[in-house]
């Protein structure tokens, strides 16, 4: 399917059922697309993760319905609790979308509104909109991604892993290259230990640092792994550390050339929301994807970096 016409199926899908407990395994699976991807993909082009924007459409609606105005019915859940009062309305929404108590729906209205129900409730035009999102594609000239089609063989990697969740992974990533960079890219300490000193070891030998790789594990939908990687070159391999392998298959290979993290980041962005349009022969092969970063200065506007993307032919 193309990816325009599946992310505006998918959208449409999360519309018809707000008040169903949806997420982005089911948004991912009635457009047949890999939820690791998906989820990525969806950030990359609305801004915004699955669980966000659910989130933020049903605490819209819900505050339609404090202001007493009609709202779409979308779906089914149970709302029987609750008599009509000020209090039971609250319950009833509470219930209605998706929260185990009013304290916790309370908390997260007013999170986004940034007023209680009872507030708005007496400041009607402080609501905060949030409608159904609808995809379109700007074609531009005069900036052509360069990429090159490669296949490759199987390629055995080793690096740190971490477990990272697809809600906060813009978040947390950097973190963990900064904690990286922290403990292993300076002066080693005079006193180092045996298991420090091998682990360094490693790094300089199979170029620790050279990759980042997102691999899904098909047993966690809400999580995805991510590896500060390097080629493995054989040998003992440190506690710390993980050996692991990506496939052979076909790459499409993004140059990026400027500072990190603004030069990957936006051609990142530009491969959904345009190569992919525009290449309509391609579409997304696997649950990995590659970051290959250079040696220099990341903050030079000539540092250069690429994004792998595994895909096959239609």
């Amino acid at each position: 399917m193309d990816w325009l016409m599946g992310l505006q199926k998918a959208i449409n899908y999360m519309e018809e059922h707000l008040l169903q407990n949806i997420g982005a395994e089911e948004v991912a699976d009635t457009v047949h697309f890999s939820p690791f991807y998906f989820q990525k993909c969806f950030k990359i082009v609305t801004g915004y993760t699955i669980g966000e924007y659910l989130r933020n459409r049903r605490l819209y609606l819900a505050g339609l319905e404090i202001l007493g105005r009609k709202v779409p019915g979308n779906g089914k859940r149970n709302t029987d609790k609750g008599s009509g009062n000020k209090e039971c309305r609250v319950i009833d929404l509470a219930y209605k979308y998706g929260y185990d108590t009013p304290e916790s729906f309370t908390r997260a209205f007013t999170r986004f509104h940034g007023m209680s129900p009872l507030q708005l409730k007496a400041q009607p035009h402080q609501i905060k909109v949030f409608l159904p999102l609808v995809t379109e594609i700007s074609v531009k000239g005069g900036n052509r991604m360069e990429f090159t089609i490669e296949k490759k063989e199987a390629m055995r990697m080793i690096g740190f892993e971490r477990t990272v969740s697809f809600e906060n992974s813009y978040q947390k990533i950097p973190g963990i290259w900064k904690e990286f960079c922290e403990r292993y890219c300076g002066q080693p300490p005079q006193n180092e230990d045996p298991g420090e000193k091998q682990i360094r070891q490693v790094i300089a030998e199979c170029c620790v640092g050279e990759f980042g790789v997102c691999v899904e594990d098909e047993a966690d939908k809400e999580n995805f792994r991510y590896y500060i990687a390097g080629a493995y070159q054989g040998g003992e391999v440190p506690e710390e550390m993980k050996v692991f392998e990506i496939p052979a298959g076909e790459w499409a290979k993004f140059k990026c050339t400027g500072p990190m993290p603004v030069a990957l980041q936006t051609v990142n962005t530009r491969i959904f929301k345009e190569w992919l349009p525009a290449n309509p022969q391609f579409e997304l092969a696997s649950h990995i994807n590659i970051e290959w970063y250079s040696m220099g200065d990341t903050s030079s506007e000539t540092y250069e970096s690429a994004i792998w993307m595994p895909v096959k032919r239609r």
